[in-house]
């Protein structure tokens, strides 16, 4: 595929034009309506303008020393690591676009690329001067872009050409995915930009996967003493859908992927890591001795009246110490079943101590101590 200038359609390219003239140089529109971007893109041209940049002013991608790309590729190992995988197969997938991605911080420094496109002079210079480690390619340093955007907003973004707030970097089109460590927070994010290419906005669906996948081995490789695989009964999990919840030795949650803080509603960041028993209503011993056991799959409802299905395993790569021996109490297994039992009256607990045969004062007491009960498997 040849390098030349690829120009975006005509309508794009008419709209595009005519909202950096309405919401960048404040010029009234002689068209029916105004012209529409989306609120993401006209939120960083405010902040850009206010600022006090200007579109047309020169953007210079400052040569990076030695020292700092050392220093960036030590503070991100874990993060390179673990996309480094992903970012080969995704280079295989977009190969023929001309497309490559790239991978920054939280702070929008770059902190690894995929291989670049054979291009002309041109096409290969504006690409090495994104494409190197240690580059800042923030909102401050560059302007609008997928980087910024995407760190910003914290969701997945396309942008092309002109939808970049200065001239300098109108050659770019780029997706862009947030990417959220183990406790839920931003540590980074996801890019695939091509120069001066056609554009393709499903690049944006690519990019959310990606980094998905990226997040799941972040996961994987967190230090817990358990491993929870979330799915819905009767719905198949895969990698972009399967929950994945690390508990250590105590019970307390200590990592998650997106998909697990959707399923249970959780921020899950670590200033307030909710215990196992606060989301399942089950004995945590019975999950500990289930991987003991190598149970495929348990179905454990959950406080909120739901049912998950929970396929556990022992704590993975860089776990602590063995599995502590998990036998559950007779109170446990009790204050389990009772929890059933009301789940299943779908929260009437006169039903629940009817069916249970024992009275409503019973059911409130024993629910009680199982909520208020903090202890740990062993």
């Amino acid at each position: 595929m040849s390098a030349s200038i690829v120009a975006p359609p005509p309508e794009r390219s008419v709209a595009i034009a005519q909202a950096r003239r309405e919401l960048i140089h404040g010029e009234a529109s002689r068209s029916r309506g105004s012209a529409r971007v989306e609120p993401w893109i006209l939120r960083s041209w405010e902040r850009c303008m206010e600022a006090g940049c200007q579109p047309q002013q020169r953007i210079t991608f400052e040569p990076v020393a030695k020292s700092a790309v050392r220093d960036v590729a030590e503070r991100n190992r874990a993060l390179v690591s673990a996309a480094r995988p992903v970012i080969e197969r995704l280079s295989r997938a977009i190969v023929d676009t001309r497309y490559f991605a790239v991978l920054t911080d939280a702070d929008g420094i770059v902190v690894d690329v995929g291989p670049l496109p054979d291009g002309t002079d041109t096409a290969s210079r504006y690409a090495r001067n994104i494409a190197r480690v240690g580059v800042d390619l923030s909102e401050r340093a560059v302007g609008t872009s997928a980087i910024s955007t995407a760190l910003a907003e914290q969701e997945s973004v396309w942008l092309h050409r002109g939808e970049h707030f200065f001239e300098d970097t109108s050659v770019y089109s780029c997706a862009g995915a947030p990417l959220f460590g183990p406790q839920g927070n931003c540590i980074g994010m996801l890019d695939l930009t091509g120069v001066q290419a056609l554009e393709r906005p499903e690049l944006r669906h690519l990019a959310t996967l990606s980094a998905r996948s990226i997040e799941n081995v972040l996961v994987m490789n967190e230090p817990c003493e358990l491993r929870l695989h979330l799915s819905w009964p009767g719905c198949p999990g895969g990698e972009a859908t399967e929950g994945l919840l690390c508990i250590d030795a105590g019970g307390t949650v200590s990592g998650a992927n997106a998909a697990a803080r959707q399923m249970l509603h959780q921020p899950l960041a670590r200033s307030h890591a909710p215990q196992c028993n606060d989301l399942f209503a089950l004995p945590l011993a019975m999950l500990f001795d289930a991987a003991r056991r190598g149970d495929a799959v348990l179905e454990v409802p959950l406080w909120s009246g739901l049912r998950v299905q929970v396929r556990p395993q022992r704590g993975g790569k860089g776990s602590p110490g063995a599995l502590p021996e998990a036998r559950p109490r007779l109170r446990d297994v009790e204050a389990a079943l009772i929890r059933k039992a009301v789940t299943d009256a779908r929260g009437n607990v006169a039903e629940a101590a009817r069916t249970l045969g024992i009275s409503r004062a019973t059911v409130y007491r024993k629910l009680w101590r199982g909520r208020a009960s903090t202890d740990t498997p062993g």
